[in-house]
């Protein structure tokens, strides 16, 4: 089973791949076999907004190898334009089934992200490494990284965190540090690990350590993450989702419906 295999939905210029997680998963691991590596991008509604007006996200996602829906609105915009997709892929919830998957072949990941810890303790990458390894049997850990704030910004940090993780060498590399800086740190890591295979998972390994608690199943079915999120980070979350996002994703759905009539 090979990318090219499936054909894509395309929503305001962005090509979204019709697959299923566990088709995703089934790619993954017959690249990794195959000693390919790649690229898997999971656009929200926020990221497809973001697509129109910076042209350095739409050169992410032109990067991608894999682009998946995050977002039940791009699911719904599909439907209504008569290219269904089959289902909502989360970064959330691949976090956990590419664990597994690469789990069954021994494979390797190295955690990226997660909060810093305190007083000594573990920090979110290692804690959601360890919750990983124990409920994926199999996986191997190659490594884990919690960057400080800004780390990006000095040039010898950023140098010894990219070195660090190149050491380990991985099959997969989950990088939580929001887009779009998870996005340029795996566009840094890619040209130097083409073997390996990166996805930029927002928030899944905060939800991974259980330092932030992600939405009752019922609310990710029906299209209500972000309502949840909003409510656990209103100061950071508010502007975003209720001034841009949300009538974008009107005019998103509006569009869909209208191409299709």
């Amino acid at each position: 089973m090979t990318v090219e295999a499936f054909d894509r939905v395309h929503l305001d210029g962005t090509g979204i791949d019709r697959i299923t997680e566990a088709e995703v998963v089934a790619v993954v691991r017959e690249a990794i076999t195959l000693g390919r590596g790649g690229r898997i991008l999971t656009p929200n509604v926020d990221i497809l907004r973001q697509a129109q007006i910076d042209a350095g996200v739409r050169v992410h996602l032109d990067d991608a190898d894999l682009i998946v829906a995050d977002g039940m609105p791009l699911v719904w915009a599909s439907r209504l334009s008569g290219t269904p997709l089959p289902e909502r892929i989360a970064g959330s919830s691949l976090i956990w089934s590419l664990s597994r998957g690469l789990g069954h072949d021994r494979r390797s990941i190295f955690v990226i992200g997660g909060a810093p810890g305190a007083d000594g303790a573990q920090n979110g990458a290692a804690r959601a490494a360890d919750r990983l390894a124990r409920e994926c049997p199999g996986l191997r850990i190659a490594g884990t990284s919690c960057p400080q704030f800004g780390f990006e910004k000095k040039k010898r940090t950023y140098a010894r965190f990219l070195a660090e993780v190149v050491r380990a060498k991985p099959d997969l590399v989950f990088v939580g540090l929001g887009f779009p800086k998870q996005e340029k740190v795996i566009t840094r890591l890619r040209a130097e690990m083409p073997k390996a295979w990166f996805i930029g998972c927002g928030a899944a390994v905060n939800f991974v350590a259980g330092d932030v608690e992600r939405a009752p199943l019922w609310m990710q079915r029906t299209g209500l993450e972000w309502a949840h999120r909003l409510g656990t980070e209103p100061g950071r979350l508010a502007k975003r989702y209720l001034k841009h996002d949300a009538p974008y994703a009107m005019r998103l759905l509006a569009g869909a419906a209208s191409r299709r009539r």
